[in-house]
């Protein structure tokens, strides 16, 4: 696939949502809900405000199709931007809420929840959206408990291929904390990159 196909892909797919086109919703929903449910899951920790903020990234890029801006990034982090930052305020309000009625807790333990389930959820994104080869190997090593020799084995790669996947998997991760704007309310994080 040509470099740039993804890019028009995403301009193509603004175009047919700005035109009211029916079939592009469901295509994008097709293949973006899952990412949008599992990032709202994650922040959230329960089903039915992740189904509701599924509900909400759509219907949002349903009826401003126009507020996606190619230039700042691919269609799928602006996606994943909007679901994170509909996830987080979703959860303040919550455990606001909680608070006012004294559920216990304090300003200070919400916004390390809040920290924490960004984290979580940008490190699933960014897990899903780097290369399958980087990825194979993280879940060997993760998962399977595999070392870089087992996952060259396993993966039908070299020792030093194996080492260097797992060492960009992981220099990726590591950026999963480095959420920069996206834990201030009143900011919006470029979406250009992830989360």
């Amino acid at each position: 696939m040509p470099k740039d196909a993804p890019r028009r892909w995403d301009r193509r797919m603004q175009q047919r949502l700005a035109h009211g086109e029916a079939a592009a919703l469901g295509e994008l929903y097709d293949r973006f809900a899952s990412l949008v449910h599992g990032l709202a899951h994650r922040v959230l920790g329960e089903e039915q405000g992740a189904d509701r903020i599924t509900r909400e990234v759509f219907t949002h890029v349903w009826e401003n199709p126009e507020a996606y801006d190619p230039k700042q990034g691919p269609l799928r982090s602006w996606i994943a931007t909007l679901a994170h930052q509909l996830a987080v305020k979703r959860l303040r309000q919550t455990e606001s809420a909680a608070l006012a009625r004294g559920g216990g807790g304090s300003t200070e333990e919400l916004e390390r929840k809040v920290r924490r389930a960004s984290a979580a959820a940008r490190a699933d994104y960014i897990v899903t959206a780097m290369p399958a080869p980087l990825r194979a190997a993280l879940e060997l090593a993760y998962f399977q408990r595999r070392d870089y020799r087992q996952a060259a084995l396993d993966l039908g790669v070299t020792e030093d291929e194996a080492r260097r996947r797992l060492r960009l998997g992981l220099q990726l991760l590591s950026t999963a904390h480095d959420t920069g704007q996206a834990e201030s309310p009143d900011t919006t994080p470029g979406y250009g990159r992830a989360l």
